[in-house]
């Protein structure tokens, strides 16, 4: 896919080495140049409302994940997800640039091992009305439940999603930038 293809390779070229320090660099890329897909439980029977939408705020480009998040009828998600080729073995994590409505929020990975649509790998990060930058390293995502490796392993990622999750509540998130580290 060409999309997963532009991920896979804007994260891969994050990962490098800097200059001289033996550090990691990173090198982030717009959210609003990947390509999103919208998911919603109402794929399952559930009655969430939401949309996205790419948006730009003084020059600051971004994909807006809105919406109403409803437990009801055994529902209790919106999301955007992007899917992805490879990432590097030796990276950190994943770094973003964020804002939103001071609600939590996930990001859920799919791997080679979650099968099936309710498996994913989640990571929570907070949210307030600035941009600002968050980094979850990969031991911070938990597996969905207990047929799932304990642990995600970079390579073997194939999708990334922002969720909003979990309880009733009014979505509003935005995301800047994606990069690993």
């Amino acid at each position: 896919m060409i999309r997963g293809t532009i991920l896979a390779t804007i994260l891969a070229i994050g990962a490098s080495v800097g200059p001289g320090d033996g550090a990691r660099a990173e090198q982030m890329k717009a959210a609003s140049e990947l390509s999103w897909t919208y998911v919603a439980d109402n794929v399952m029977g559930g009655v969430s409302q939401g949309q996205s939408s790419l948006g730009n705020d003084n020059g600051q480009t971004f994909i807006r994940l809105t919406g109403d998040v409803s437990t009801a009828n055994r529902g209790g998600f919106i999301q955007v997800r992007t899917m992805v080729d490879t990432l590097e073995a030796d990276s950190t994590g994943l770094v973003l640039r964020v804002r939103g409505n001071g609600e939590r929020y996930f990001i859920h990975l799919r791997t080679r091992a979650t099968r099936l649509p309710w498996q994913y790998y989640q990571a929570v990060f907070e949210t307030g009305p600035n941009w600002s930058e968050v980094r979850l390293p990969w031991s911070a995502f938990k597996p969905s439940g207990r047929l799932l490796p304990r642990r995600a392993s970079p390579e073997t990622v194939r999708s990334i999603g922002l969720v909003a999750f979990g309880r009733d509540h009014t979505a509003d998130v935005s995301l800047a930038e994606i990069g690993v580290y």
